[in-house]
């Protein structure tokens, strides 16, 4: 018999790790807000985000903006997380 330990199957020894930046975070909180909203229209019909910031105002189509924003920022900061493990 062989006593010797197994290799550990460490991730993080294969992969780097990587820190998200601010950046990273907000646009994070963004698309979480975006998908839960969208979710809720899904299932509900009721719109968060034009429910406390009005209908078509201003301040509505800015936060639609920033969520269709933050998803191309997520697609490249997917693509820059696929590209890490070749």
């Amino acid at each position: 018999m062989n006593d010797a330990e197994p290799p550990i199957n460490d991730l993080a020894s294969t992969v780097p790790l990587m820190t998200l930046s601010l950046l990273d975070w907000i646009a994070l909180i963004i698309l979480i807000v975006g998908g839960l909203n969208w979710g809720l229209i899904g299932l509900l019909n009721l719109d968060l985000i034009g429910a406390a910031l009005g209908n078509g105002t201003a301040a509505s189509r800015l936060a639609q903006l920033l969520i269709g924003l933050a998803g191309l920022y997520g697609i490249a900061f997917a693509l820059k997380l696929g590209g890490r493990r070749r």
